[in-house]
């Protein structure tokens, strides 16, 4: 290791966890800012002396002579004079040690307290570096440390097998940092399917001036055709049309999609007489077809099955808003899960109901594929504006996709189905398929209710990160759980594809408008734009 640069040292009650040291204006280290301290501790049964990496979690100028009860001339005085008697604290946190178990690298947490008078140095890039790098098969590259630059921060791939959060409010960056999670998975070669609402990742295939990149063949887009969407196909890649043959759904499915409960027996029952009359002329049928049955049975049978299909038709007749069923089924086996490449469900331009039953067939799909060993690859599945698809019971809000998302978030990892939720509102998403992602990326959130339940999701989450989230910028990132070695404090890295959502840039589309039209804009005052002619 280099030659370390002191920066202080340790002064009054210090425990493991925490300490605060005595530095000075011209060396001291700004806040997340890395340092280096000696303990002694136990490794493998030995004790040793051992570098424990910290982080300097507060800054703290003191004095004695600019006192809030003098008054300014004074403080004049004083100053005039050269009087500067500035005391300057941090405080500092340990993030652990490194040792090796089984051939492996990991971090030990210190359980000695640090001694006062002990030197505290600033931690050279060589030793940060060990706490956040990985080999290349191995890591996700999502950025560098907000404090240090020249650190690149990488994941561990092996920490999305619990799954992950990625919470922030809108406009932090979270779409942006996902699409760069999206981007080292293609490298890595790993198969993912997206839930897309709004169509945030459709140019994946596309570099940040829409130019194919060599990996442009692995990004294909499936969107239904009754979509109105967020782009035209022609402005897109490899776009397939995702639909759902309405003959191809069993009775029971028919019936869930309706909203019709298990005890609703006489219900279901009818529905399933209707489809087998239906299916002994033809394997073509549409939704028209089964009400025009459903209506030929109200006439033709006795009151109490009548009935039951004038219920069946009242609750049928609401899947005329259900803009996704074609002449077709989309196969998630042949065509949405291929080894390697990613899969974007773009869902922008459908309704709430029709996004909802996509999203709930699309995961029973996966889960039962992997469940089955019919897809012998892992499969990420990420699932944007979670909150709307798995809403907190609480709200009293009931979806299709909801119970699928319970069970992968709850069992998926068993079989190498493993989620990325990606929320702007925690509050509002079940809080049970939250606390299943161990890992948890964090961008600015100001929000009391949303922090709330960020604190209550996360348990390595500290009330010290926590106080750090609404000061973030955009584009900054706390990072907790088995993605990283230690908590992180990240600045995301550019992304090198096309961002499907990034915000409109006003002026220079009215710029626009203005050239097509003819328009010269006035560089005066409104006023001088409305005074009379």
């Amino acid at each position: 290791m280099a030659e370390l640069k002191q920066v202080g040292r340790i002064v009054e009650e210090s425990t493991p966890e925490t300490f605060i040291f005595v530095t000075s204006k011209d060396v001291y280290p700004a806040k997340y800012e890395y340092v280096l301290v000696k303990s002694r501790e136990l490794v493998n049964g030995e004790e040793r002396e051992v570098d424990v990496l910290c982080q300097v979690v507060g800054v703290v100028s003191r004095s004695t002579a600019y006192t809030s009860k003098l008054d300014f001339e004074s403080l004049e005085r004083i100053y005039q004079a050269g009087i500067d008697d500035s005391n300057l604290l941090c405080v500092a946190r340990s993030l652990g040690f490194i040792a090796e178990e089984n051939g492996r690298k990991t971090v030990l947490v210190p359980r000695r307290a640090f001694f006062p008078g002990n030197p505290v140095y600033l931690a050279p890039d060589g030793f940060v570096r060990e706490f956040f790098s990985y080999p290349s098969e191995e890591g996700i590259h999502i950025g560098s440390l907000v404090s240090r630059t020249s650190v690149d921060v990488y994941l561990s791939v092996n920490g999305f097998r619990r799954h992950v959060a990625v919470i922030a409010q809108t406009g932090a960056g979270k779409s942006y940092t996902v699409g760069v999670i999206l981007e080292e998975l293609l490298r890595l070669g790993a198969t993912a399917v997206v839930i897309d609402p709004h169509a945030d990742y459709v140019f994946l295939s596309r570099d940040r001036e829409m130019r194919r990149h060599e990996a442009s063949d692995r990004v294909l887009v499936f969107r239904n055709p009754n979509s109105t969407g967020r782009y035209d196909p022609s402005q897109l890649d490899n776009v397939h049309e995702l639909t759902v043959k309405f003959a191809d759904l069993e009775p029971e499915d028919i019936a869930r999609i309706a909203g019709i409960p298990e005890k609703w027996s006489n219900i279901r029952s009818v529905i399933r007489s209707a489809v087998g009359e239906l299916r002994k002329t033809s394997n073509s049928y549409t939704l028209d077809d089964l009400l025009e049955e459903l209506q030929r049975l109200m006439k033709t049978e006795k009151a109490k099955k009548a009935a039951s299909a004038e219920a069946a038709y009242s609750r049928l007749v609401r899947l005329k808003k259900f803009k996704v069923f074609g002449s077709v089924t989309t196969s998630v086996r042949d065509e949405i899960l291929k080894p390697g490449h990613i899969s974007v469900i773009d869902l922008s331009g459908l309704n709430d109901a029709s996004q909802d039953y996509i999203v709930s067939w699309v995961l029973e799909e996966i889960y039962r594929l992997r469940y089955s060993g019919e897809f012998r690859y892992p499969v990420f599945i990420v699932v944007e504006e979670a909150h709307r698809f798995i809403p907190n019971k609480s709200l009293n809000r009931s979806t299709m996709s909801s119970d699928v998302i319970r069970m992968i978030a709850a069992e998926g990892r068993k079989f190498g189905v493993f989620l990325i939720l990606v929320t702007q509102r925690p509050s509002k998403i079940d809080a049970d398929a939250l606390s299943q992602c161990n890992s948890q990326i964090i961008l600015r959130i100001t929000n009391p209710a949303d922090q709330k339940a960020v604190a209550e999701a996360s348990e390595r989450l500290g009330a010290e990160l926590m106080k750090d989230l609404p000061g973030l910028n955009v584009g900054e990132a706390v990072i907790v759980g088995e993605l990283t070695r230690v908590p992180v404090i990240v600045k995301v890295r550019h992304r090198r594809t096309r961002e499907g959502g990034a915000d409109i840039d006003l002026v220079e589309e009215l710029r626009k408008a203005r050239s097509e039209i003819g328009l010269k804009i006035s560089r005066g005052r409104s006023e001088d734009l409305f005074s009379e002619v």
